[in-house]
This record gives C-alpha cells, sequence and structure tokens, in this order.
C-alpha cells in the first residue's frame, strides 16, 4: 500500500506562521511610529528653517512687523495662534523680530505624529546673526542640527 503525499500545511504550521508575523508586527509597528514622528520633525525643522531668509531679510530692510514672509501653510502644525508677531497665516507658527534678534516658534499639532503634539521646534537669532534650533520633543525624535545650543569653551 502507498504512503499519501501530504497535500497542504497542517494546522500547527499555519499557526506558528502566524505566531512570527505576530511578533514582527509587534516590534515593527512602534520604531515605524517613531520613524513617522522623527521624520515629522524633521520635515518642521526644514520648512521653519527656510523662513530664516526670509526674516534675515525683513530684518535687513528694517521692517520688523508687516513683512511678507512668503509662508506656505503645514499641515503639521497647529495650536497657538500667531498674535504678536509678523503675520503668517497659520496657527501654529510665530515669527518675532526685535531690535537685532528673531525667532521662529512652530507647534506641532494637526496631522502631526501624537508623540509631538504640542512640542515646538524653534529657530533662534541671536544678536550675532546666529541660528540655533531647539525643540521640545523627545531626544529620539531629535534630528541632527536642531539639538539645542551647544556649550562651547571660551
Amino acid at each position: 500500500m502507498k504512503a499519501q503525499m501530504q497535500k497542504g500545511f497542517t494546522l500547527i504550521e499555519l499557526m506558528i506562521v502566524v505566531a512570527i508575523i505576530g511578533i514582527l508586527a509587534a516590534i515593527a509597528i512602534p520604531q515605524y511610529q517613531n520613524y513617522i514622528a522623527k521624520s515629522q520633525v524633521s520635515r518642521v525643522m526644514s520648512e521653519t528653517g527656510s523662513l530664516r531668509t526670509a526674516v534675515e531679510t525683513c530684518m535687513m530692510e528694517g521692517n520688523s512687523t508687516s513683512c511678507h514672509l512668503g509662508w506656505t501653510v503645514s499641515n503639521l502644525l497647529a495650536g497657538q495662534s500667531d498674535e504678536g508677531g509678523l503675520e503668517t497665516g497659520q496657527t501654529g507658527l510665530e515669527v518675532s523680530i526685535e531690535d537685532n534678534t528673531a525667532e521662529i516658534v512652530a507647534t506641532f499639532g494637526q496631522s502631526a505624529s501624537t508623540a509631538i503634539v504640542d512640542k515646538t521646534l524653534t529657530w533662534s537669532r541671536d544678536e550675532n546673526g546666529e541660528w540655533i534650533c531647539d525643540t521640545t520633543v523627545e531626544d529620539k525624535f531629535k534630528p541632527a542640527g536642531c539639538q539645542g545650543e551647544t556649550e562651547t569653551d571660551a
């Protein structure tokens, strides 16, 4: 009598495959969410960083209250109003120019990852014309170049 050939998979083999996929998903999904949050912080850093040139131009022209920045609305920003500074046309973005200093403050909201909602990213210009990026997001989401003020030996 001939032995019958097995056709298909046994139940235990299918259960093992499902368990492996479940374990991979449990590891991959949180890592992907962290990646998304970090990429969103990098995107806002780039978007608001481009405003530095417009702010510098406004400062050189002596126009610190009614300067047109040319800002395109971002779906990652929301929250605070833009009162007290230049008109940006977007909530969650404040630009202020005083004397020889400036500050660009972006507040995460709207479509931003829940891990960074209500956190801020700030570009600050000192009197020497040096721009420094700082953010209130967790260290694991901070992009290169936005680690805050670095201490230097005098």
